[in-house]
């Protein structure tokens, strides 16, 4: 231990965690759409390039597209069947995108490795190369391609490998549940990250509310891995990077820069776990483990689910309430509210929380004026000040809002609106300032 049980940082909030449902369930797998739509990107960067044509037999771990230069990563195919279209398919940001419509046969599960088998004695550029290959992207919801976070750019150095178990949104317990069942995996993907970043130690950060996860993570420790198991204070967002860097390690990311710039590689535990499980056998990402709970969920729980399965799919498999009102790819805090059922599960998709009406009231449609109470300055971890930026942006003054008051140290937690009491929408306004000045920045170019 490092001696930093319940530590956390400043400011943050406490929403209801609703856990119980799930954290109790142990990883199950989930059955194959009859037709799953798998997008060519599913990660921050550029699509991958289709490899493969309309009509096309498929075996299940089979190449579907291959990196398209260095920030994009490859797409592999989570079952058997036929490529009956390649075309555009709806997706959570409500665009259209290129993807391939792959109809599955029934029953089989015959596995193919996507490359060569990548050990522990491989040369760092030959791991990161591999986990590129491998389609690894952060699987804790920003889907960032993971071999280019680890890359340090000239002259920066890791001396620490942060692993976030830390999961303090509301509802998901994924990440629990892959500390419990899969720590061998973790283990493993440890030495291939140590080995990768040139990092001295590997600190595993984890609220204190999964004691349970720790604790088999200590038992099965391996004596020769420089790793510890560290226990935070349950608050949200504990498991922003930042957070747990500053809460963890006393290092503070300035405006600006990156974990690499405070010497740190940080890494999500089922990211980790994914790293240890698949280069070992030289597989791809075919499915990753995400939460399906909320009030509007019959058969709530943690599931084994194949990359591109519908979600209306998924919802007609696990049973839904008859009042089922909203439905959210991701948690509540960070998640986003869906409109159309037909999009798939995505490498970045962390949990699908589904509420009844019941449960879940929406914002008022009335908005009332800022009362200058000082909640939202009190909940932001970033010490932004959202009241003054939520005005700035109703007044469309967007540039003053990034270079006086750091809108773009926001990583729009939702810590401020959740607590507002005038029902401003804040961070949807830090969304569209933030898109408004992107837009102007390419049209200057």
């Amino acid at each position: 231990m490092l001696g930093l049980a319940k530590k956390t940082f400043r400011n943050g909030i406490h929403p209801p965690e609703h856990k119980d449902d799930t954290s109790q369930l142990a990883i199950r797998h989930f059955p194959f759409a009859p037709l799953l739509l798998i997008p060519l990107q599913q990660h921050i960067g550029k699509a991958a390039s289709c490899v493969v044509r309309e009509n096309q037999e498929i075996s299940r771990g089979q190449l579907l597209g291959k990196p398209n230069g260095f920030m994009s990563t490859a797409i592999h195919s989570p079952a058997e069947g036929i490529v009956k279209r390649i075309g555009l398919m709806p997706s959570m940001q409500g665009k259209m995108v290129e993807g391939i419509y792959l109809q599955t046969f029934s029953g089989s599960t015959q596995e193919i490795g996507c490359g060569e088998p990548c050990g522990l004695d491989a040369s760092p550029e030959e791991i990161l190369n591999a986990i590129q290959q491998a389609g690894i992207v952060g699987l804790g919801g920003a889907a960032f391609p993971t071999h280019a976070k680890l890359k340090a750019p000239a002259g920066k150095t890791i001396d620490t490998l942060l692993i976030n178990g830390a999961e303090c949104e509301p509802y998901l317990t994924t990440d629990h549940r892959v500390m419990l069942e899969q720590y061998q995996d973790i283990f493993v993907g440890i030495r291939y990250l140590l080995k990768v970043t040139g990092a001295q130690q590997a600190i595993i950060g984890i609220e204190e509310n999964k004691q349970n996860a720790a604790d088999i993570l200590r038992q099965h420790l391996p004596r020769d891995l420089p790793a510890k198991i560290a226990m935070v204070g349950t608050k949200y967002p504990q498991g922003a990077e930042k957070m747990l860097i500053n809460v963890l390690l006393g290092r503070i990311v300035p405006c600006g820069a990156h974990s690499v710039d405070v010497h740190v590689a940080g890494v999500n535990v089922a990211t980790c776990a994914e790293i240890g499980r698949l280069l070992p056998l030289g597989q791809g990402i075919q499915e990753r483990v995400i939460t399906i709970g909320g009030s509007g969920i019959i058969k709530k729980g943690n599931y084994r689910i194949p990359i591109g399965t519908p979600l209306r799919f998924l919802l007609e498999t696990v049973g839904v309430a008859d009042d089922i009102s909203t439905v959210f790819l991701g948690g509540p805090m960070m998640g986003q509210a869906i409109g159309n059922l037909d999009i798939p599960i995505t490498k970045g998709t962390s949990g699908v929380i589904a509420f009844t009406q019941q449960q879940y009231r929406k914002r008022p449609e009335k908005i009332y004026p800022c009362i200058h109470c000082g909640r939202c300055l009190d909940a932001c971890p970033m010490m932004l000040i959202p009241s003054q930026l939520g005005l700035l942006a109703r007044n469309e003054q967007f540039t003053t809002m990034a270079e006086h008051f750091h809108l773009n140290e926001c990583f729009e937690c939702g810590a401020c609106s959740f607590v507002c009491p005038s029902h401003i929408p804040l961070v949807q306004l830090f969304r569209i300032a933030k898109n408004s000045i992107k837009k102007q920045a390419k049209e200057r170019h």
